[in-house]
């Protein structure tokens, strides 16, 4: 009798366990790279930089040839991320150019933070913001329990506490912004050590604390975006490379790689690794105006473009206890859908007009894709995809030669850039299916594709407010040639 009391305590403590583990919400890891380009992963073509843990999770996980960002340059990417909507919706369209010291992103915008917090989950954000520097706007203000990294758009990866002058872009000294120092919580602290290892010696902490908790840890990376530095521990591992822009960027990117590697094992150490989603993606494409350091592959195009190169960034999924791994998917994706689908993993999905949850996708419960179309729009540039039709409008320039400088920057006008299109637009379409490097102007072939999907954009921009104050884009713009036309691009 006694034995078959033991036996009925022992089953009812197990089926407990076992419920408990089933009903456990899952963890949530989010990986964010600065500029990384398309191609300068292995596992994405890469032949000059090896990244054998981003590899390793991609193998683990689904790797996306055809992943997107909502925005070609960092602060209105994170934008679109942070809340599952096209940026636009809410007035965060262009970098701020230094103007976040005072505003930032709508306040009554819901984070993926806001929503996982009211979820249960111990919420933290390790790295670069860019989202506002004011107390409103600040991470712990936006649904983070705490937050370590650097407010602003970027920082020296060695030295990063400000003090005293330094020499400015134009040899002007100023004053270091206190933003681009390193914070914890709202306090600037001196850090000693090489930026990338110190955000992931953080991120590791935090995991090795809330293993019992679900949690939600947002690591976003300063690495590779400039300026190019990198400890000799990393430049070792390419001192073939001559060129030294190359091999400083490898070696960055390698610090990268080897803090995923880390982040995955202390995943697993802590028994959390099989319930766990990880989340690998880059802000934007590799930023062309630092030569031929990184890579976008066959894609044209770079940062602040709204070509493939600009748009198209690694991006793995990865949830070992739930997702079949090791799978390739040419799905069109976004990193909108990561709102709904981190809440629906959750177990409250958060819908929004442009999220939608990829789990019924990647689980087979769905077919199909995900996005019947896919927008993009910086001032009077835009983008938008269908299936396999890419259709871009550059806004052609009216600036002469003798007001770009040598990087192709143009002269800012006193009142600022205009956000409409006085000379038109130069029209650009593409095939992706038969053409993924955009080489091939179909626009002249195929005038009634470019009529629908003009039509189709104009209909989503027409759902868009009005531009305001507060989206209209920084004193920074560049003119370029698409098609041999000359043409302006506002970030």
């Amino acid at each position: 009798m006694l034995i078959s009391k033991v036996s009925i305590l022992l089953a009812t403590f197990f089926t407990a366990m076992t419920t408990y583990a089933q009903v456990r919400q899952p963890n949530i890891v989010f990986i964010f790279a600065d500029d990384l380009g398309y191609a300068d992963t292995s596992i994405y073509g890469s032949e000059v930089i090896q990244t054998p843990h981003i590899d390793a999770l991609a193998g683990e996980g689904i790797l996306f040839t055809q992943g997107y960002v909502s925005h070609p340059v960092c602060s209105p990417s994170r934008a679109g991320l942070m809340t599952g909507r096209y940026q636009q919706r809410h007035g965060w369209e262009f970098n701020p150019a230094r103007r976040d010291e005072n505003v930032g992103m709508d306040v009554l915008q819901r984070t993926i933070a806001d929503e996982l917090k009211a979820q249960g989950y111990v919420t933290a954000m390790v790295g670069k913001w860019h989202l506002g520097q004011s107390e409103i706007h600040h991470p712990m203000s936006r649904g983070f329990d705490s937050y370590f990294g650097v407010l602003a758009g970027g920082s020296q990866f060695f030295e990063t506490l400000p003090q005293g002058a330094e020499v400015a872009r134009n040899g002007i000294p100023q004053k270091r912004s206190p933003y681009n120092g390193v914070y914890r919580g709202r306090e600037l602290i001196q850090v000693d050590e090489y930026l990338t290892d110190v955000f992931t010696e953080e991120a590791l902490t935090f995991v090795e604390k809330h293993a019992d908790d679900p949690f939600f840890l947002y690591l976003s990376h300063t690495t590779p975006h400039t300026p190019l530095q990198a400890t000799e521990q990393y430049l070792d591992r390419y001192g073939h490379i001559r060129d030294m822009a190359t091999r400083v960027y490898a070696a960055m990117v390698s610090s990268l790689d080897d803090s995923v590697g880390r982040l995955v094992q202390k995943l697993k150490d802590v028994g959390q690794y099989e319930n766990t989603i990880i989340a690998f993606l880059s802000d934007n494409g590799c930023a062309g105006y630092i030569g031929n350091a990184c890579s976008n592959g066959e894609l044209s195009g770079f940062k602040r473009y709204h070509q493939e190169g600009g748009i198209r960034i690694p991006y793995i999924l990865s949830w070992p206890g739930e997702l079949e791994g090791n799978r390739v998917l040419d799905t069109p994706v976004i990193s909108l859908d990561l709102m709904s689908t981190f809440t629906a993993a959750a177990g409250q999905p958060v819908e929004t007009e442009d999220s939608v949850n990829l789990l019924p996708y990647l689980k087979g419960e769905v077919e199909g894709d995900p996005h019947d179309y896919l927008y993009w729009r910086s001032g009077p540039t835009m983008a938008i995809r269908d299936d396999r039709w890419k259709l871009i409008k550059f806004k052609l320039s009216n600036f002469g030669d003798d007001l770009v400088d040598a990087t192709g920057r143009l002269t800012p006008p006193a009142e600022g850039w205009p956000t409409d299109a006085p000379l038109g637009h130069k029209i650009v379409l593409y095939d992706l299916l038969n053409d993924p490097g955009e080489t091939t102007n179909l626009a002249e072939r195929f005038p009634e594709i470019v009529m629908r999907l003009d039509a189709k954009y104009a209909q989503w921009n027409a759902e868009l407010p009005l531009a305001s104050d507060a989206i209209l884009p920084g004193l920074r713009s560049i003119q370029t040639e698409i098609d041999d036309e000359k043409v302006q691009l506002i970030f």
